[in-house]
């Protein structure tokens, strides 16, 4: 099962665990990092390669960051770029977090970035939008 690597600013990782958790319980493989004001990069990085480690070595790994340009994304694609069958994907919150630990049994780290990518893309909406498409798909009722 491909392993997935959370981190962000603050709790963010340990937060959307924690929410995950509430939602699907438990999930193999799968390791939070949260970077704290207090840590430092050389801290997270020793982290996160301890996790890289701690991770079934037969089974490619996902780092999923919080931000674009941030140490933890700049972390990750680091030891990204070290680990063949590794990717990054940032912008990650709740919906794509479930959806793809529930989906990626069986994918590859390139299949899981872009099944993630399509589902973070559909998952960012509005309810302007969503009762606008409801509209759009209830059947017109025949009227006298």
């Amino acid at each position: 099962m491909l392993g997935i690597i959370l981190t962000g600013h603050g709790g963010f990782a340990s937060g959307l665990e924690q929410a995950m958790k509430q939602i699907l319980g438990e999930q193999p493989q799968f390791i939070a990092i949260d970077f704290p004001e207090t840590s430092t990069t050389a801290r997270l990085t020793e982290q996160l390669e301890q996790a890289v480690n701690g991770l079934d070595e037969q089974h490619d790994i996902v780092f999923l960051t919080d931000l674009l340009g941030g140490t933890p994304f700049r972390v990750a694609s680091t030891l990204a770029m070290q680990k063949p069958g590794s990717e990054v994907i940032t912008g990650t919150n709740l919906q794509l977090l479930l959806e793809m630990v529930l989906e990626r049994d069986g994918l590859s780290s390139e299949a899981f970035r872009l099944q993630a990518l399509e589902c973070g893309h559909r998952g960012l909406t509005s309810l302007v939008d969503e009762l606008g498409r409801s509209r759009e798909e209830a059947p017109a009722e025949e009227g006298i």
